[in-house]
């Protein structure tokens, strides 16, 4: 049970650093520049030290989508897979919360943020299809020990170049949608969040794996 509760664990922090940095942020400045900023900062420093933390334990997946691939790709047990997709769906939804107590909201805070539009929506390929991306080429070039720095620089990077800021996780954005600040989203939105960032899954998977190939029979030739 080690490492489902460490994958519990993990998508609570993460999403409570995301929803807890972004509600400081709106406290802090009212320039949306400035509250991005600590935003993404917060979030590229606990995201790279919970990868660092437990990786040896569960594999620091936090997010369905990883997860999902792991399992298609013959890394992920169907138990595993289940119990994975439990833990860090309960987890985020525990996260918001915790985060919306420590700044005086109610536990259950329901988001209003409309997020809708093409745009966003390939931003959330293009940001999830990137995760993956770096993933598969982490793994296949066995550069696994710098997955707590590249991870996390990917994801703050994506903040900025995406327009819908990176949430390239499932769990995390259902979660997003049980916090009514900053880095809120409407429960009405989650759902082409979510489909968008499992496209972007699969892309990102077999873009990977083809340059793995390719690698694979360079060295061979």
């Amino acid at each position: 049970m080690r490492k489902y509760f460490a994958e519990f664990i993990g998508t609570a922090t993460l999403v409570a650093v995301v929803v807890g940095s972004g509600t400081m942020a709106t406290t802090m400045s009212s320039d949306a520049g400035v509250q991005l900023l600590i935003n993404t900062l917060s979030t590229i420093f606990a995201l790279g030290i919970l990868i660092y933390l437990f990786a040896a334990i569960s594999g620091s997946h936090f997010n369905p989508a990883v997860s999902i691939i792991d399992f298609l790709q013959k890394r992920l047990s169907t138990t595993d897979l289940l119990y994975y997709l439990l833990s860090q769906f309960a987890g985020g939804i525990v996260g918001a919360m915790v985060a919306n107590l420590m700044f005086k909201n109610p536990a259950y805070f329901p988001s209003h943020h409309i997020r809708t539009g093409a745009n966003l929506w390939l931003s959330e390929v293009i940001a999830t299809a990137g995760l993956l991306f770096t993933i598969a080429l982490l793994r296949g070039q066995n550069k696994g020990a710098l997955a707590p720095v590249v991870i996390a620089a990917w994801i703050g990077s994506a903040y900025f170049f995406t327009s819908s800021t990176s949430f390239a996780n499932p769990a995390v954005t259902l979660a997003r949608a049980f916090t009514d600040t900053f880095s809120g989203i409407a429960l009405s939105s989650v759902a082409m969040f979510i489909l968008c960032q499992l496209i972007g899954a699969l892309l990102g998977a077999l873009l990977g794996n083809y340059f793995n190939a390719s690698r694979v029979e360079s060295s061979n030739g």
